[in-house]
């Protein structure tokens, strides 16, 4: 079958690998691999700066998949050959104290789809029944993009925002995006900070959030727009060591800051800001199975349209040329998706 590995940083390869054996295991499932998902974990993968990823590796942890195959176990956890899913990429162990406790995000036991072992950049995939939730009536770029949401609902979720507080999201990639559509849902007043040109420009034209450009005077940005508070819940979705340590300083006096992302090395800070502040720290690691039950329902009530941010696509064909590119944020890349059934017209860029 079709596969795309990353055999080492910036050694991203297409070949040919066996295809899986037929189903013997009665909780299990065979699934055609549609639509993946491709985020700042793989780009990251691809630079050698992800914190958990081994080599070699086949990519793929944002999954739109086709139902094949099924274990005699399927009529337990309402799935069929045929059904269209999302995929959970966190196999968790069920055992140890996170899982006991309901967080299965943070099995002490982890392994994602596409980080600790091989994910879904292939024609097909074996995954626990566990795994999928049934979506038919939602085409598969849709469902490649639930799991990069719930990583934004479950943030949300973490800092319990109230209706009316002064929210700010610090990065307009999708996992940002993502977190500005499930705080807008809490009716929080939700601002986006981001230094990208092109990010900056989208957020604007999509009327996305009010716009805060981290080019400029970002605490007199917020004070005038706040009438001169600070937000009183930050999210730092940029996988930036900078943008992470500085992000104390938007954060109002007892406020909230919740890192989304995370990255490869140590973050430092100034004891006296977070002590005068009685800052809350958070952090927000990968998301359960509520996250993605409201995800799914948001994008089936029209309430959260993640085509909006779709700006590149690929093929089997063309992903190992055009993803180098894909690095360069003057691209103008927002989200991409690598469509497994492509109609041959290669990586489409949107004009929105």
């Amino acid at each position: 079958m079709k596969t795309i590995v990353l055999n080492a940083p910036y050694e991203l390869r297409f070949t040919e690998t066996k295809a899986p054996a037929d189903i013997t295991d009665p909780n299990q499932a065979l699934v055609k691999v549609q639509a993946v998902g491709i985020c700042g974990t793989d780009l990251h993968a691809y630079k050698g700066e992800q914190s958990f990823m081994s080599y070699p590796r086949i990519l793929g942890h944002e999954l739109g998949v086709e139902v094949v195959a099924v274990g005699e176990n399927a009529k337990h956890f309402g799935i069929t050959v045929g059904d269209r899913c999302a995929v959970i990429p966190y196999l968790h162990c069920g055992k140890c104290i996170a899982c006991r406790r309901g967080k299965t995000n943070c099995c002490t036991q982890m392994q994602v789809l596409g980080v600790h072992v091989d994910g879904g950049m292939r024609e097909w995939l074996t995954v626990p029944l566990s795994a999928l939730r049934e979506a038919n009536d939602l085409p598969y770029e849709y469902l490649a993009q639930v799991e990069m949401l719930a990583i934004g609902a479950h943030a949300v979720r973490r800092a319990h925002p109230l209706a009316g507080e002064n929210a700010l999201v610090i990065g307009a990639g999708p996992i940002g995006l993502g977190v500005v559509s499930f705080l807008q849902e809490t009716g929080a007043r939700v601002l986006i900070q981001e230094i990208n040109s092109h990010r900056l420009d989208f957020c604007r034209r999509h009327e996305i959030a009010e716009v805060i450009d981290g080019n400029d005077e970002v605490p007199a940005q917020l004070q005038s727009l706040l009438d001169g508070d600070m937000p009183t819940m930050v999210f730092d979705a940029t996988g930036s060591a900078v943008s992470m340590m500085n992000a104390i300083n938007y954060v109002s006096h007892g406020g909230s800051l919740v890192y989304v992302g995370h990255i490869k090395g140590e973050l430092t800070f100034s004891d006296p800001e977070l002590h005068k502040r009685e800052l809350a720290l958070y952090r927000s690691r990968n998301a359960t199975q509520d996250d993605f039950t409201q995800v799914l329902v948001a994008i089936e009530q029209n309430r959260v349209r993640p085509d909006t941010w779709i700006t590149h696509r690929a093929s089997f064909d063309n992903l190992v040329d055009e993803f180098p590119s894909w690095l360069d944020m003057q691209s103008g890349i927002i989200k991409a998706i690598l469509q497994v059934e492509q109609d041959g017209t290669g990586v489409t860029v949107n004009a929105d």
